[in-house]
C-alpha cells in the first residue's frame, strides 16, 4: 500500500487524535498510524483527572500548560459530544486532597502555600470540615485542601469521539501499523515505511506514539527520552445503599473518582516496569487497601475490573513538544506522563498551530525537543 498525506502521525491515542482534530479543522491532510488498535495504549486506559494541582509545586511552565489546557479542554468536550453523540461525563465536582497524619497536614499546608499563587480557588478544612462535605471519609483524616474547581471526564469515550468526529472529517488512520523506518532526503523526511511493506508519503511527521515514541530515536537518529511508567487502576461498585462521593478524593498517593453510573474509579500505582502493562494481584491488593483506608465503608465494595496503561515520563516531567533537532519536518508531541489528557486539547491546538503557520507559542518553549540536545546520537 502506498498513501500520502500533508502531516502523517504516529500514534493514534488521544495527542495524536487531537492534533489531527484540529489539523483538519485547518483543512490539513492527516493520516495516523497506530501500531496496535486505538484504544489500546495510555489513552483509554486514562483515568480521566482534570485535576491539574497533584503535578504541580507551584507557578512555572507546567502550570501555565495544564491551566492553559484545562481551561480549552471544555469547549472541545462540548464540539466532540454535538457532533458524536458521544457522553464524555466532563465533570466539575471539586476535589478533597487530603492528609491522613500531623506531618503530612503540614506538608499540605505547604503546597497549599505554593499553589496559592496559581490563582485557583483553594480552602483548607479541618478534618471535621472534610467529614463534613464527606460523611464516608476516615477518622484519620485530619485536614484537606478543597478544589472546587477541580474534576474529571471518561478518557475512553474522549477518545472514541476525537476518532469518530476526525475521521468523519476526513483523517485516515491505518492500525496494525509500525513503523520501522523512513525515506529520506537530507534533514526532511518524505515517508514512512511499515513492518507489513506500507509507504506514506508525507509534509511532516508527527510522533506523538506515547512510551513507545522512544522507539523511534533508531531511525531518527536522535533519542527521545521517554520511558514507561506503569499505572494500574480498578472499578469498584460501592455497597447498596451507601452515600455517593460527592468529590474527586486525593489521598494516601491514590486517587478514588465518582461516576455517573455509580462506580467509583480508583487510582494508580506508579511502576517502573518497562512496557509490561499488566495487572498484577499486588497492584490490586494495594490499591484496595489505600482506597478503604480513606473510605472505610468501601470494604464491602465489589471489584468491577482493573486494568493498567503505561504512562510516558520524561527526565524533567515536562513533555516533548516541538520541532526534533536536525529535522526540517519532524515533530515531538510525546512525553505527557499521567496528564495527556488534561494537556490534549491544548497540545492538538499548539502542534498544528506550529505546522500551519510556523508560529511557535510561548507555552512551547520550556517543553522543546532541544532542551535534551545532550542526548541526541553521537554527542
Amino acid at each position: 500500500m502506498r498513501d500520502q498525506a500533508d502531516v502523517v502521525i504516529i500514534g493514534a491515542g488521544v495527542i495524536g487524535w487531537s492534533i489531527a482534530y484540529y489539523l483538519r479543522r485547518a483543512g490539513i491532510d492527516v493520516c495516523l498510524l497506530e501500531q496496535a488498535k486505538v484504544g489500546a495504549g495510555a489513552s483509554a486506559a486514562a483515568a480521566g483527572l482534570l485535576a491539574p494541582l497533584g503535578p504541580l509545586n507551584g507557578p512555572g511552565p507546567m502550570a501555565s500548560l495544564l491551566l492553559a489546557g484545562c481551561s480549552i479542554l471544555p469547549e472541545l468536550v462540548a464540539e466532540l459530544e454535538a457532533s458524536s453523540g458521544l457522553q464524555i461525563e466532563l465533570e466539575q465536582p471539586g476535589a478533597l486532597r487530603l492528609a491522613c497524619e500531623p506531618r503530612a497536614v503540614a506538608r499540605l499546608q505547604r503546597r497549599l502555600a505554593h499553589w496559592q499563587p496559581l490563582g485557583l480557588q483553594l480552602s483548607w478544612l479541618s478534618g471535621e470540615e472534610a467529614r463534613r462535605r464527606e460523611p464516608l471519609l476516615s477518622a484519620e483524616v485530619e485536614g484537606a485542601v478543597y478544589a472546587p474547581q477541580e474534576g474529571q471526564l471518561r478518557a475512553r469515550e474522549l477518545l472514541k469521539a476525537l476518532a469518530w468526529v476526525t475521521r468523519q472529517a476526513g483523517a485516515r488512520c491505518y492500525e496494525g501499523s509500525e513503523v520501522c523506518g523512513l525515506r529520506q532526503h537530507a534533514d526532511r523526511v518524505l515517508a514512512v515505511q511499515t513492518k507489513t511493506g506500507e509507504e506514506i508519503g508525507c509534509g511532516s511527521l508527527v510522533i506523538a506514539a506515547g512510551a513507545w515514541s522512544v522507539h523511534c530515536g533508531a531511525w531518527l537518529g536522535h533519542a527521545v527520552p521517554v520511558r514507561p511508567v506503569r499505572g494500574q487502576l480498578l472499578s469498584l461498585r460501592p455497597p447498596t445503599g451507601l452515600p455517593a462521593l460527592r468529590h474527586l478524593i486525593f489521598g494516601r498517593a491514590i486517587y478514588l473518582i465518582p461516576r455517573r453510573d455509580g462506580s467509583l474509579t480508583v487510582g494508580a500505582t506508579r511502576e517502573e516496569a518497562g512496557f509490561d502493562a499488566r495487572v498484577t494481584s499486588e497492584g490490586v491488593a494495594w490499591l484496595l487497601a489505600q482506597a478503604r483506608r480513606l473510605v472505610p465503608a468501601l470494604t464491602d465494595a465489589t471489584l468491577e475490573h482493573s486494568w493498567a496503561g503505561l504512562r510516558p515520563i520524561t527526565p524533567d516531567g515536562l513533555p516533548i513538544l516541538g520541532l526534533l533537532p536536525g529535522w526540517q519536518n519532524v515533530l515531538l508531541a510525546t512525553g505527557h506522563g499521567s496528564v495527556g489528557v488534561m494537556l490534549s486539547a491544548l497540545t492538538g491546538q499548539l502542534i498544528s498551530d506550529l505546522i500551519c503557520t510556523g508560529r511557535r507559542s510561548p507555552l512551547l518553549l520550556a517543553c522543546g525537543p532541544e532542551r535534551f540536545d545532550s542526548l541526541a546520537s553521537g554527542a
